[in-house]
């Protein structure tokens, strides 16, 4: 019986849709190529120059550039983009048994944080190596669905390139057609995020790691995974987990510590380069960098809720015309639950408290 073949092949030279995920070809390339550009302040007078129509139109601006601001490079990033860059080398001229990179740590650590911008700039150099093959695509990026078996698994892998079956086509000819797919337009870095969805304590789990495994040793390329404590998960555990743990190199992904001064330093460093990348007419330089240990104590040292608070901040402060950010208006902005809670277990106990505590 002949294979069946995917209904429709990739265009890498495509646009994104709007509604294009990042897990889709098109929603990776948009991702890729997307670059923040900070508008520019105006003084006073240019501003009372300004018609109501424009002055509206530049402040929607600055919201999305808010909203969007640019990723900052933390110490995670530039470990997993070090280490994965290295494997790729050593691994290009490998036929079987790859090295690999596992990103694990808890949730708003900064995991796909850290996977996306591994992929983003493996997927520049390469352009800039290859400026005249629009049809390359370096990198794929895939999730794992919950509950994943080994043919939705393959499927995902499909999603990305806009492959699309039969309803009863069996999981070899998916694979068969991702594989030339990713062959096609030389894929060399395989991201996969949402390992944890992964139980290797069930069966459809562990035929569904037997799969990843089957892909990692078909497509020449180096794999990099972003997951929730995977150590705690069970993937290391048994025969497959020991074959995971002697091909992977594991990056751990943490909150940061305020513990001792280099860590102080550390945190305000991260704070102030946030702080660098706002466009507010009014905001002091400086100001956020001296609110330090506040954004620590509310944050937890979680890099996504520092950003969402930043960034929610500065959103607030164009809509209320204050154009600075302030304690008070930080207070305003909501986190997420986990940010809240480990705030509470770290935030200092103020003298008021303490008295009533020895009361």
């Amino acid at each position: 019986m002949s294979k069946p073949s995917p209904s429709r092949t990739p265009d890498t030279a495509g646009q994104a849709p709007p509604d294009s995920p990042l897990t889709t070809k098109e929603g990776w390339r948009h991702f890729v190529g997307h670059e923040p550009v900070p508008p520019a302040l105006l003084t006073a007078a240019q501003r009372s120059a300004m018609s109501r129509t424009e002055r509206l139109r530049q402040e929607e601006q600055r919201r999305e550039y808010h909203a969007d601001l640019p990723m900052v490079n933390t110490p995670t990033i530039r470990k997993v983009i070090a280490t994965s860059r290295l494997l790729i080398q050593l691994n290009r001229n490998q036929i079987s048994a790859r090295r690999g990179v596992i990103l694990s740590g808890a949730s708003g650590t900064g995991k796909t944080t850290a996977l996306t911008q591994l992929g983003r700039a493996h997927e520049l150099a390469v352009r800039k190596r290859h400026p005249r093959e629009v049809t390359r695509l370096p990198v794929l990026y895939v999730t794992v669905p919950p509950a994943a078996t080994p043919k939705m698994l393959a499927m995902e892998f499909a999603r990305f390139f806009g492959l699309t079956f039969p309803t009863r086509v069996n999981v070899t000819d998916i694979v068969d057609a991702v594989c030339a797919t990713a062959a096609h337009v030389h894929v060399d870095l395989v991201l996969l995020d949402e390992l944890h969805n992964l139980n290797l304590a069930t069966r459809s789990g562990a035929e569904a790691s037997d799969q990843l495994k089957y892909f990692a040793e078909r497509l020449p390329a180096t794999f990099a995974y972003a997951g929730i404590d995977i150590e705690s998960q069970g993937v290391f555990a048994g025969t497959r987990g020991r074959q995971i743990a002697g091909r992977f190199v594991v990056i751990p992904a943490a909150q940061f510590s305020h513990a001792t001064e280099a860590d102080q330093d550390a945190w305000r460093a991260l704070v102030g380069t946030l702080e660098s990348m706002l466009r507010l007419h009014e905001h002091t330089p400086g100001a956020l960098a001296g609110l330090s240990e506040y954004l620590f104590h509310r944050t937890g040292g979680m890099i996504g809720s520092l950003s969402q608070l930043i960034r929610g901040a500065a959103v607030l402060a164009i809509e209320d015309g204050s154009e600075r950010i302030t304690e008070d208006l930080l207070d305003i902005v909501p986190i997420d639950y986990a940010a809240e809670q480990s705030g509470k277990l770290s935030a200092p106990v103020k003298p008021s408290a303490r008295r009533r505590r020895a009361a």
